[in-house]
């Protein structure tokens, strides 16, 4: 029987596998048919943009999600922007700020990213009993939303 104690280190295992294995993975996963444009920089951008707060995602948002500078943030932006994931405009609280949305481009990248993550949770617990892959995902989806917001 494994304590809770166990969690953390369990915990930080995963994240340096998934650090040095993930990133990989989803550009081999994607890179078969998908276009050259999906890649995990470009999915990192439109994935904080669809995870911020607020009416109006800014380049400075995108930073904090990110946990990056603003600089390599505006970059990795305007690298997405080309790409056609992500469309500037103007705010209308202040017009020297641009306001980030993303296209039918992103949301199918986004789709697919996710439709991905789920097959690899499935693959990683499907030896389970439905319950407690339930619980698990539960448990994650509490954990991320606690931590990041």
């Amino acid at each position: 029987m494994h304590t809770s104690s166990e969690g953390g280190p369990a915990l930080f295992r995963l994240v340096r596998h998934w650090a040095r294995q993930w990133a990989p993975d989803v550009v081999e996963r994607f890179a078969a048919g998908a276009p050259a444009s999906w890649t995990v920089p470009n999915l990192f951008v439109i994935q904080a943009i669809d995870g911020a707060a607020g009416e109006e995602v800014t380049v400075a948002d995108v930073a904090h999600q990110l946990g990056i500078d603003r600089s390599v943030a505006s970059r990795m932006v305007s690298e997405a922007a080309r790409e056609g994931f992500v469309e500037r405009s103007t705010s209308t609280r202040d017009a020297r700020r641009a306001v980030l949305t993303l296209t039918d481009a992103a949301k199918e990248f986004l789709g697919a990213s996710r439709a991905h993550q789920r097959q690899a949770f499935e693959a990683l617990v499907d030896h389970w009993p439905e319950e407690d892959r339930e619980r698990f995902a539960g448990y994650l989806s509490r954990l991320a939303d606690e931590v990041l917001g």
